[in-house]
Formats: C-alpha cells, sequence, structure tokens
C-alpha cells in the first residue's frame, strides 16, 4: 500500500512537472517575442525603414506559432488541477479564484481579441494605430503572467487569508494582500526579464544561423541588432531582480537559499562560495569555494554569515512537526544547487555574447560576416534560455519542498485521492506524446518561415503589397547602404 501511494505521488508530481516545464517553454518566448515585434514595429513607425516593417511581419509569424501553442499547453495544464490534484484544488479554490478569473477574463481577453486586430488589419488602419495593436497585445500577455504569479506566490510566501479549519481550505480576507505580495514583486520582473532575454536570444540566434547562409545578410544583422540589445538590457535586468529575489529568500525561504549555495552547516564570516560542489546526501563531499563572495552575493558586505539547512531544518521541525519529529524539510540539494549555477553562469555568458555581438555588427562593418565561429555560438545559443528557464523553475518550485502551499499544505496532501497509477501511467503516456507533437509542430513550422525568408512577407496574405513575381532584386540588401 505504501509503495502504491508512493509510486502515486511520483507519478502525479512527475505529470505536472513535465506539463509544466513544457508549458513554460512557449511563455516566456511568446511574452519576450510579443515586446520585440512591438519594438520592431514602434521602429517602422518612427523611421518608415520598409526593413522594420518585413522584420514585424517575419518574427510576428514565429510570435503568432508560440503563442498558439503557449495557449494549448496552457488548458493541458489547467487539466491538471482536476485531474491529479483535486485537494490542492479544494485546499486553494478561494485564492485562485479571483486572480485565474481575472487573468482569463481581463488580461487574456485583451491578448486575444489584439492579437487578432493585429494580424488581420494591415490595411485597415494607419500605422500608429496598428503599431498599438502589438503593443496591447504584449501589455496583455505580461497582464496575463501578473495574475498567473499572483497566484503562484501565494503558494510560495501565503499572505491575506484565513484558515477554515472545518472544510480544511484557505479563505481570502484581503485581495490587496494577494497583489502586494513582496514575493509576486519580486518574482514577476525576474520573469518577465527572462521572457526578454528568452525572446531576444531566440531572435538572435535564428539571424546567425540565416547569417552562415549569407542569406539576406542587411535583413538578419538588422534583427540580430535590435534583439541583443534588448538581450543586454534584459540579461542586466534579469541580473538585477534575481539579486533581489535571491537576498529576499535568505530570510523567507532559508531552507531554499541554503540548497541553491550548498550550505548544510551555517556558514563562517569568511563567506566561502561555492563554484562546483560534490554531495552526499545534503552535505558536500568536495568543494571548490571562493572565500567572502557568499557574503557579498547574498548580503552586499564582506561579512556575514547564513543559516544552513542542518540548522533550518531543525527550526521547520519545531515550528511545523507537532506529532512527528523524524519528519525532515530538506529539499533536492543537487538540483538546486546545480540548477543555480547554470542561470548564474549563463546570465555572465548572454551578457557577453551581446557585447561582443553588437561590437561585430556594429554600422558599416563586415566583421560579424568574418566571425564564422562567433555566429555558430550564437546560434546554439537559441537553446540555452530554455534551459535557463527550466533551471528557474526547478528552483522555485523544488525549493519549497515538501509544501506545496508552503508552511499549510503538503504535496502528499494535495494529490487526488481518486487517482490510480494506470490512469497516471496512461496519462503520462498520452501527455508526453502530445507535448512532443507539438514541440515538433512549433519547430518545424518557424524551420519553414526561416527557410522561406523576410521575402514570404511581401508575397503572401500578410502584406498590403505583394511583390513583383519577375523582382529579382534583393530588397534588403539594395537599401542596406542607405539604411546603414
Amino acid at each position: 500500500m505504501l509503495n502504491i501511494g508512493v509510486t502515486m505521488l511520483g507519478l502525479s508530481r512527475f505529470q505536472f512537472a513535465m506539463t509544466t516545464v513544457f508549458h513554460f517553454f512557449f511563455v516566456p518566448f511568446s511574452i519576450g517575442l510579443a515586446f520585440i515585434v512591438a519594438i520592431m514595429e514602434t521602429c517602422y513607425v518612427v523611421t518608415k525603414d520598409e526593413t522594420y516593417k518585413n522584420m514585424t511581419k517575419f518574427w510576428g509569424k514565429i510570435f503568432l506559432y508560440s503563442f498558439a501553442v503557449g495557449v494549448v499547453t496552457g488548458i493541458i495544464q489547467e487539466f491538471q488541477f482536476g485531474m491529479n490534484w483535486s485537494d490542492y484544488s479544494r485546499f486553494m479554490g478561494d485564492i485562485f479564484g479571483a486572480p485565474l478569473a481575472i487573468e482569463a477574463l481581463a488580461a487574456f481577453f485583451l491578448e486575444s481579441t489584439f492579437i487578432g486586430l493585429w494580424m488581420f488589419t494591415w490595411d485597415r488602419f494607419n500605422k500608429v494605430v496598428h503599431c498599438l495593436f502589438i503593443w496591447l497585445t504584449a501589455f496583455g500577455s505580461t497582464l496575463s503572467a501578473l495574475w498567473i504569479l499572483a497566484a503562484n506566490s501565494f503558494m510560495q510566501n501565503p499572505v491575506g487569508y484565513a484558515m477554515n479549519v472545518a472544510q480544511h481550505k484557505v479563505e481570502m480576507t484581503s485581495f490587496s494582500a494577494v497583489i502586494m505580495n513582496r514575493q509576486l514583486w519580486n518574482e514577476f520582473p525576474h520573469v518577465i526579464f527572462g521572457a526578454f532575454l528568452t525572446a531576444a536570444f531566440v531572435v538572435a540566434g535564428c539571424s546567425a544561423w540565416r547569417l552562415l547562409k549569407k542569406d539576406h545578410e542587411h535583413f538578419y544583422r538588422k534583427s540580430m541588432k535590435v534583439s541583443l540589445i534588448i538581450g543586454l538590457c534584459a540579461c542586466l535586468g534579469s541580473v538585477w531582480s534575481g539579486d533581489t529575489q535571491t537576498r529576499y529568500l535568505i530570510n523567507n525561504q532559508p531552507m531554499k537559499f541554503a540548497a541553491m549555495e550548498g550550505i548544510y552547516k551555517d556558514s563562517t564570516n569568511k563567506g566561502d562560495w561555492a563554484l562546483a560542489s560534490g554531495f552526499k546526501g545534503h552535505d558536500k563531499t568536495w568543494s571548490i569555494e571562493i572565500p567572502y563572495v557568499l557574503n557579498i552575493l547574498g548580503h552586499h558586505s564582506l561579512n556575514g554569515t547564513f543559516k544552513g539547512q542542518q540548522t533550518v531544518n531543525k527550526e521547520l521541525k519545531a515550528k511545523y512537526n507537532k506529532n512527528d519529529q523524524t519528519k525532515n524539510y530538506y529539499v533536492p540539494t543537487r538540483t538546486l544547487f546545480w540548477s543555480f549555477r547554470i542561470m548564474a553562469i549563463s546570465a555572465g555568458l548572454f551578457g557577453l555574447v551581446a557585447i561582443i555581438g553588437l561590437w561585430f555588427n556594429r554600422k558599416k562593418s563586415q566583421s560579424i560576416m568574418r566571425q564564422r565561429w562567433f555566429l555558430y555560438l550564437m546560434g546554439l545559443m537559441v537553446w540555452l534560455p530554455f534551459i535557463v528557464n527550466t533551471c528557474g523553475w526547478f528552483v522555485t518550485e523544488f525549493g519549497r519542498y515538501p509544501w506545496v502551499v508552503y508552511g499549510l499544505l503538503t504535496i502528499a496532501d494535495a494529490v487526488s485521492p481518486t487517482s490510480t497509477v494506470a490512469s497516471l501511467m496512461f496519462t503520462n503516456i498520452v501527455y508526453f506524446l502530445i507535448f512532443a507533437s507539438l514541440g515538433a509542430v512549433m519547430i518545424i513550422l518557424s524551420h519553414r518561415v526561416l527557410k522561406q525568408g523576410p521575402d514570404s512577407v511581401q508575397t503572401d496574405g500578410y502584406s498590403s503589397e505583394p511583390q513583383a513575381a519577375d523582382q529579382k532584386v534583393d530588397p534588403y540588401e539594395m537599401g542596406a547602404a542607405h539604411n546603414d
């Protein structure tokens, strides 16, 4: 009986992780790409440069694909609450209701309405009004993320609620407290900057692959320039918001912070920061450490100490264990430790690559076309933002183990009592096949757009001015000298 229960819990957790991770591949990309496309169209409105208009249409196609796949995967994810986590849904329903209703009725409605207007009205509105449509779409997608994160932030830091002991659920007592949750306003900027960074390096990476083939050089160089400027700003924003969020965790979720830094015993005033470590259980077996860096990161000072997992576990046991003193509150240390380092190292790499790329791609310079090693590196970095986003999700969600709602409801108590191993195995397989198919479709369609090239936006129904069938001159190359 115990083995069956453990299997059901493990399968339920795996299924939710799979659906959430896959959905989170597309959400940041879609949010960030909406803003990049909006910036490109704004450049067209301001400069009247037709290249920006075609960039807007071209990258807008890929944005539309990511939006569609993101909606489908989001619907599948919502099934999880009723299928495998019904006890969680009953416990959290009163809190989740308001933010999710606002997200669906206001934010998603705004986003989906104006994305339709933007798609089909290139000939029906002037440039400024049409540009406003994509900005409203981008604003709607960001607002949608805000309400989803408001619900997630309550799970990390419950506020504005009262416990209904008789019905074993939480009830909202202050909507403003839920919205003003400090966890939300640390988490939200980091997610949004991460979304900008994701889309920026995907656009830059795809442009690099096309430049390797010497395809529409002016068009892709300009696309890379715009995206790398956005990517560099987003990288700086991610570092700032990540630092703010990490320092907040020191007091709010000290076990998560201790695991991220691999601290088992309380740190010394020397503040050694582990660049890399091996673990046996939750303690380090070996470590490459740099003195004082931990204090600089955590306290912005050379002095200070931090609680280790051992100390935090004792405190949590004293706070939450009334009858069972054998229950521990350790989190997956290896996962959090290495996920955090992947994020930190990648942030430095993103910033460095953006600066080098902008230098090679400066005006009237052809040096980027001669730096094929850099174009290959940039092309490969298309995949890195998705890995980093997944690592961020691991840190956020695994770091509050064993809680699904911190301090109030454990993961084991949230699983549907009617779930069976057979049903979970079946749905895991079906969901995996669906996600694999959707991912393949997204990649194939995006690759087709890239292969067709920017000329396609002048000859399809997406354009108001079709290109002549016998036109042989590349308009991007013809105008490159003037536009630069």
